[in-house]
């Protein structure tokens, strides 16, 4: 029921007015704030190390002792690990499992650690690949993920991959691109579908104890579509390229990029529609698909920390 109405004088609904808009306007100043701050980052215990190699823990051991929450994980953003170093990375990506193996676009980003510039040469990281060095002299890392590199497709009934590209021009003064390579629509804009990739699951060249997603360009000129420049670059007769990832959380997955086996870099691949449909879930189960074999250790998502 409505309470009964009560006359205000004029003087004193005034100052009343005045007050309340006051509030109203903190308010929305700190409603402001709040959505202009930066988002809560994660609490992730790792395993103490050195630089010497032999400081580290062991894999097994770290995620045994030191489990990361799906709740943790669900805050962890491509920023917040661009503020780890490699070590710290490498510790996140061991206590991941595949999960689902992804379908359609994701949005990509190239991660580089803390303490890593990004302005080494890749011609100096692939010097023994022979011709292939006088095509990419000069080409730095930040060139492919600013220019080139927008992502990744998965077609996964297919098993098969292809990356999203929407700027040839960086390839085509290298002369790496002969003719015009296929487009597809992908949120609102026209992007090259190029290096296919094999999609399967397989050992993971950093952590053996369980399977990952393997994205494998080695014979990239078997699959169908495959355009010869530019995508050799990626395969046997190229860089040798082969990369692995692992889910953080449903639409979210981190990954490392190797070349002829040797670790290059870390990336995230991100699909915003899955993570906000599915998310809930998996912060309150810890449950997802597991397309690969997720090895033998039992991952305790919800246990606390051993000292």
């Amino acid at each position: 029921m409505r309470p009964p109405y009560t006359f205000v004088p004029r003087r004193a609904r005034s100052a009343g007015s005045s007050r309340h808009a006051l509030v109203t306007v903190s308010v929305l100043a700190a409603l402001a704030v709040a959505s202009c701050s930066k988002p809560e980052p994660p609490e992730i215990t790792f395993a103490p190390y050195a630089k010497n190699y032999q400081t580290k823990m062991d894999l097994a051991q770290v995620e045994y002792r030191y489990p990361i929450p799906p709740a943790e994980l669900a805050k962890i953003t491509p920023d917040y690990l661009a503020t780890l170093d490699e070590e710290q990375i490498d510790q996140i990506y061991a206590r991941l499992t595949a999960g689902p193996i992804p379908d359609g676009a994701f949005e990509g980003r190239i991660l580089l650690p803390r303490g890593s510039s990004g302005k080494f040469r890749l011609s100096e990281l692939v010097g023994g690949f022979g011709g292939t060095v006088l095509h990419l002299k000069g080409l730095v890392i930040e060139e492919i993920g600013e220019v080139l590199w927008r992502g990744k497709v998965f077609f996964r009934n297919e098993g098969v991959l292809r990356n999203r590209i929407e700027d040839l021009s960086l390839l085509k003064k290298l002369g790496l691109v002969k003719g015009e390579p296929k487009k597809m629509t992908y949120a609102g804009k026209e992007t090259w579908l190029l290096f296919p990739a094999k999609l399967y699951c397989g050992q993971s060249l950093l952590d053996a104890r369980r399977e990952s997603i393997i994205i494998d360009y080695l014979f990239t000129d078997e699959i169908p579509g495959y355009q010869e420049n530019p995508d050799f670059l990626a395969g046997r007769r190229g860089l040798k390229v082969r990369d692995e990832i692992r889910m953080i959380r449903p639409g979210f997955y981190l990954g490392r990029a190797y070349l002829d086996r040797g670790f290059a870099l870390n990336f995230t691949l991100y699909d915003k529609a899955t993570d906000e449909k599915a998310r809930a879930d998996f912060v309150a189960t810890g449950k997802v698909q597991e397309d690969c074999w997720p090895g033998t250790q039992k991952r305790a998502v919800f246990a606390a920390a051993k000292p």
